[in-house]
């Protein structure tokens, strides 16, 4: 990511249809099953494949290393399928990286708020956890029904065709719009604006 452009403290991720292109809970039949070490693929019991979408895995790692907290949000009646999804998903190392060996995808995510339900309550146990101010909060999702968390002060980028660049680089664009100067909470949760350099 350029130099010197603020990000958010946190960005969060829906699954289904946001980060690969299935709903989990409708779609994949367990047990899910890992072919060796293969990349990016995991499949079920019908051999119906779980991937990510192809920019996905290099999003997590510019996030990664810019060291902004990762969450998945996800409103899906299978929590425990798309936790061993995400454990069974392989990520290829950083481009450049000869040295490290791929990751579990769950391993990227600081955060996971995966059950039934409004994305409002995720967005809060997120505050609550993290103590991070819900505008220095983005959030990508393909539902456009998701858009409430903008009700909480949160960033929300509808996602179309499936994450991507261009796609990310909106809602990074449209979040820097919004929020040019950082907020800080202080002890009693009172928020107060930072200009940035």
């Amino acid at each position: 990511m350029p130099a010197g452009l603020r990000l958010p403290k946190l960005v969060a991720f829906d699954l289904d249809y946001t980060l690969w292109d299935l709903w989990i809970d409708t779609h994949a039949t367990p047990p899910l099953k890992r072919d060796g070490d293969i990349i990016n693929s995991v499949r079920d019991r019908h051999r119906q494949e779980i991937a990510f979408y192809h920019d996905v895995s290099e999003i997590l790692h510019r996030l990664r290393a810019a060291d902004v907290v990762i969450a998945a949000c996800s409103r899906t009646h299978a929590p425990k399928l798309a936790r061993q999804a995400l454990s069974l998903l392989l990520v290829h190392p950083q481009a450049g990286d000869k040295h490290s060996e791929p990751k579990p995808a769950i391993e990227f995510f600081d955060h996971l708020e995966i059950y039934p339900g409004s994305k409002i309550p995720h967005f809060q146990k997120l505050h609550e956890k993290t103590r991070i101010p819900y505008s220095e909060m983005l959030f990508f999702d393909d539902e456009r029904r998701n858009n409430e968390v903008e009700s909480l002060g949160v960033t929300f980028c509808l996602v179309q065709r499936g994450m991507d660049d261009r796609t990310f680089e909106k809602g990074l664009t449209e979040w820097r719009r919004r929020h040019p100067v950082e907020v800080i909470e202080d002890a009693s949760g009172t928020a107060n604006e930072k200009q940035i350099p």
